[in-house]
């Protein structure tokens, strides 16, 4: 029976295919077969998706929250504005809340943009005939300061006499990224004694069999770790038990494939990948022990441990950008771009500070 499985699992539907290259000729009979039974479960729910039609809204681009909202200026004070990379920015409106609320004769509004250059006319910028401004398709390195001057008239009741109000605006206006997600996953199964080679070939396969899990999400399993350890248990009995721990990362063969076709950043969609990643493997997990039970008249020595598995959520921010929920807390788990005279040269989840050297520009992945 295993033997026949072993070349007879072809990639249908799901994606999910282990074979002659990717699994090994000695995997156990048990976690095939249980692969087996999970391959034929996720094509049911794959053709059911078919007969539904594609959910049209998770093709959409993602939206930054509240990008129809109007962001007001506020007088002697920096307002701070996240936009996330290659989103438009919300309407930044050159005047407070009183002032939007009164009637303005004659106003016209001039910005000006990081580098004090004239903000009208920029390919990356609209402004709108009452002087909103959106900025267009952000990138990091737009990120830095904002300032815009309102001016309108005042008349007096006889009409002879005119002045001139000015008045300043400033924004910083800040890229940001969702940050990448990588999933650490424990669980533990009974084993048979911790000398024995059968537990390092069962952990071989299972290994290769999450692989095939997720190999068509262009994920993989990562920083792979087992041992074998001698329990003893309240009630004083002892058993042996294999703890395995891994990542399951959404980095995975040809990732970069998928942000080809992508408009918008395509961490929205390597996250969704590898949470989706995620639950598969939950639920090749969880079903073990029902479908050992069934299947096998006696329960290998091997086995999943029910209600062992812990997953933890890792996140981590592409370089030039970091999270700092004290200067950032308008965006608490965004990775935001680096501030100047700061760094991010790796995957790291927050910035650092540059030693001896100053770096006057956002994003910088290097000092």
């Amino acid at each position: 029976m295993c033997r026949l499985l072993k070349t007879g699992i072809r990639r249908q539907g799901t994606g999910l295919r282990p074979t002659a290259r990717v699994m090994r000729t000695s995997i156990t009979c048990q976690l095939l077969l249980v692969l087996t039974f999970f391959v034929g479960k996720e094509r049911c729910k794959h053709e059911t998706t078919k007969q539904k039609g594609p959910d049209m809204t998770s093709m959409k681009d993602p939206q930054t929250p509240g990008q129809k909202h109007f962001i007001y200026g506020k007088l002697n004070h920096k307002v701070k504005v996240y936009v996330k990379v290659k989103s438009n920015s919300p309407y930044l409106v050159c005047m407070d809340e009183d002032i939007a609320h009164k009637e303005l004769l004659d106003p016209y509004v001039l910005w000006i943009g990081p580098n004090g250059r004239h903000l009208k006319g920029q390919s990356n910028t609209d402004i709108t005939d009452t002087g909103k401004l959106v900025l267009k398709l952000f990138d990091k390195s737009m990120s830095g300061s904002y300032s815009c001057t309102l001016s309108y008239s005042s008349i007096a009741d006889n009409l002879r006499n005119e002045e001139q109000t000015f008045k300043s605006y400033s924004f910083i206006v800040l890229a940001y990224r969702e940050p990448d997600y990588t999933y650490r996953i424990s669980v533990r199964y009974t084993a048979k004694p911790c000398d024995q080679l059968a537990n390092t070939r069962f952990f071989q396969d299972l290994v290769s069999v999450v692989q095939v899990v997720v190999d068509s999400l262009t994920c993989k399993v990562t920083d792979i770790v087992h041992k074998c350890h001698v329990v003893q248990n309240p009630e004083g009995n002892l058993k042996n038990e294999l703890f395995i721990s891994f990542s399951v990362s959404p980095f995975g063969h040809k990732w970069e494939d998928l942000c080809k076709e992508i408009t918008f950043d395509c961490e929205d969609e390597t996250n969704r990948r590898v949470q989706k990643a995620r639950d598969l493997i939950e639920e090749f997990f969880t079903l073990q022990p029902m479908f050992l039970k069934k299947e096998f008249a006696v329960v290998p020595v091997i086995k999943y441990i029910e209600h062992s598995m812990e997953i933890r959520r890792i996140d981590s921010c592409q370089p030039g950008f970091g999270k700092n929920e004290v200067t950032h807390n308008d965006c608490v788990g965004c990775c935001v771009v680096c501030d100047p005279d700061t760094f991010n040269s790796m995957n790291n989840d927050h910035c650092q500070v540059c030693k001896n050297i100053q770096v006057p520009y956002y994003g910088a992945t290097v000092c």
